[in-house]
């Protein structure tokens, strides 16, 4: 049983060296590898009794790279950490860290950036529309970006 922890342990060590990860991806990580459900809630519990495993630190060092690489909205970092197993109360707690004037200000940013030139039809508008749905903003607040950025 000593070893099959130690390599559980061996195995999540290496998995978390590549990229963070959540406890449910590194679980995941670990089945796929066939380790023993004991010796990977071993694993689970040693890694974040020492830090390297945090839900809450993922979430947030997943949405601030997201909203300042990609531009995404708050909705499509929501959607992602829940896909990737984060429990909903810390997801709501780092989607609720920018409000809506800071989120419709990032939208308006995607917007200038991928459209310097205001659209000037409904077609035009549409497009931009649907530009900031996929990047996650909510369709009232794509709505209003656009608007704003002359639509």
């Amino acid at each position: 049983m000593q070893d099959e922890d130690q390599r559980a342990l061996d195995l999540a060590y290496r998995a978390l060296g590549r990229r963070e990860r959540t406890v449910v991806e590194l679980r995941a990580y670990l089945e796929d590898k066939h380790a023993e459900p004991a010796a990977i809630e071993h694993a689970v519990a040693e890694l974040t009794a020492a830090g390297f495993l945090d839900d809450a630190r993922f979430a947030q060092r997943f949405a601030e790279d997201k909203r300042t690489l990609e531009r995404w909205g708050n909705d499509r970092i929501e959607r992602t950490l829940l896909r990737r197993g984060v429990p909903a109360p810390l997801i709501a707690e780092v989607v609720s860290t920018r409000d809506r004037t800071e989120e419709l200000d990032a939208a308006l940013a995607v917007l200038a950036q991928r459209m310097p030139e205001p659209p000037v039809d409904d077609r035009g508008r549409d497009r931009a529309w649907r530009l900031l749905v996929r990047k996650g903003y909510e369709p009232e607040l794509a709505y209003d970006a656009v608007r704003a950025h002359g639509g």
